[in-house]
């Protein structure tokens, strides 16, 4: 063979091997990019971008196990229930939180759910807590309105309702205000939705702040209003509380005048200890009747995320008496929190 017929014969088997091997190679796809979670910290800790969009997410919640005790529950002369003195109880809690930023200001919604696990009483539940949304200092939704805020503590009893609304709260510094009209029940036989007006002046000097909220139920014409005080003082903090309502209402209907003090002592970076004391005055509007509360509440952080409180309280009311006396009720509870 001539070295010219060789190098023909090489290049045409070279050719037909790669035309061969190219019909038969298997090109693989190139891997579509992916896109990681991005922390978002524009509105504090916890919250994260949901992917493709700039609405930033908070995913938080708690496992609560629970211990009530309270002598009414027991089963004896003179008492309310047959199902003995304490009751255990488990609540999990899942709380969505999302804000994203408008040109009309921050856009903000919460939905918290509860799921309680309770083999006696009012037995297993679920139920929504909260469900709103926000646009700067408007709000609509359902949620716990300003009487639900008491003082420091476990002992006080001062109002508050988890209700359909809408508002609108403001904030200039120190100064905070808002108004909201309310979806109540109303107290005739025939049980129709209402409504109610409510509103909020607070003011904070120094260490001292100052909050008046007051509520008017419209069916039953009558209103409440309410002032807490609450100072830092040596280790700890002091709140006090009074109410004042014309009548039953949605708002406040347990008596004419309220008073309550609590003190929260921080004995410890994991240890708090919180005393607290309360009287009615003309309870269910008569004159004859009246009582007391005085209790203590324990907090104590085992470790990060996992707390501990136990509850103790003492009330004497003449429209709760046991066999002519007070009654002890209290809780021992263990949370984790994340």
């Amino acid at each position: 063979m001539k070295i010219r017929d060789f190098i023909f014969s090489s290049v045409a088997a070279v050719s037909f091997g790669t035309v061969a091997h190219s019909a038969d190679a298997i090109v693989a796809a190139e891997p579509e990019p992916m896109e990681y979670v991005r922390v978002c910290d524009s509105f504090g800790a916890g919250y994260f971008y949901i992917p493709g969009t700039e609405t930033c997410l908070k995913i938080s919640g708690s496992v609560r196990f629970q211990i009530d005790i309270d002598e009414r529950l027991g089963g004896e002369a003179g008492r309310s229930g047959t199902n003995g003195s304490w009751n255990a109880r488990t609540r999990g809690q899942l709380k969505f939180e999302a804000k994203s930023d408008t040109e009309f200001g921050p856009l903000g919604s919460e939905i918290n759910v509860l799921a309680w696990g309770d083999q006696s009483g009012g037995g297993d539940s679920l139920a929504i807590d909260t469900a709103f949304f926000t646009l700067g200092g408007f709000r609509a939704g359902y949620g716990f309105n300003y009487w639900d805020t008491g003082i420091v503590g476990e002992t006080d009893s001062l109002g508050g309702n988890q209700i359909n609304q809408i508002g609108y709260d403001f904030t200039a510094g120190a100064l905070k205000a808002g108004i909201f009209l309310d979806e109540l029940k109303n107290t005739t036989a025939t049980n129709n939705d209402t409504f109610g007006v409510e509103g909020k002046l607070s003011y904070k000097i120094g260490s001292v702040t100052a909050t008046l909220i007051g509520g008017y139920d419209v069916d039953a014409e009558e209103g409440a209003v309410r002032g807490i005080v609450s100072a830092a003082i040596g280790p700890g903090t002091l709140e006090g509380g009074v109410v004042y309502s014309s009548g039953k209402n949605a708002y406040y209907g347990t008596s004419e005048w309220a008073y309550a003090v609590a003190y929260e002592a921080k004995i410890s970076d994991k240890l708090k200890i919180t005393p607290g004391f309360q009287y009615w005055d003309n309870l269910a509007w008569n004159n004859k009747k009246d009582g007391w509360k005085a209790g203590v509440a324990l907090d104590y952080t085992i470790t990060q995320g996992l707390a501990a409180k136990v509850s103790a309280q003492y009330t004497d009311r003449d429209d709760q008496q046991l066999k002519g006396d007070g009654y002890w009720s209290g809780f021992f509870r263990l949370q984790r929190s994340f």
